[in-house]
Order: C-alpha cells, then sequence, then structure tokens
C-alpha cells in the first residue's frame, strides 16, 4: 500500500523562457521544512538542486541566477 501525502507546492513556480527556450521551475516542500528546486525542460529532464532552499523566494532567485549566469542551456537535457 502506497502512502499518499500531498506535496506542498509553492505558488512561485512558473515557466521561464530565455532564447526561445523554456524550463519549468517547480519548487515544493523538502522533507526537513526547506524549499527543493527543480527545472524540468521540454523533453522532461529534471534538474534538482542538492541543498533545500530556506524560502520559496530563494529558490526561485536560484533558477533565474543560473539562467542569467550559465546560460538557459545548462538546465536542458537531450531529447531521449
Amino acid at each position: 500500500m502506497e502512502d499518499d501525502f500531498e506535496v506542498e507546492m509553492s505558488p512561485l513556480c512558473q515557466e521561464l523562457t530565455t532564447d526561445g527556450k523554456t524550463v519549468k521551475v517547480e519548487i515544493y516542500r523538502g522533507d526537513t521544512g526547506g524549499w527543493i528546486l527543480e527545472v524540468v525542460d521540454e523533453f522532461n529532464n529534471s534538474t534538482v538542486w542538492d541543498d533545500e532552499f530556506d524560502t520559496d523566494a530563494a529558490a526561485l532567485d536560484e533558477a533565474k541566477a543560473t539562467i542569467r549566469d550559465e546560460g538557459i542551456d545548462s538546465l536542458i537535457g537531450i531529447d531521449s
């Protein structure tokens, strides 16, 4: 039997588009109360940060900073 639990999603979840490419930013509550940042690309590849964030806003800021500093391609994998 599965344990069903509801994941607390942040209201800051959104799509970010740069250079004609879009990723989906998912921010949700982790087991220890922090916020988990996950970015999903158009091919359904997922990048999850190792560390949890104190606030959902900090997680969103990190996603935006990564796109600004490393480019959106750093968060896009290959089409499997």
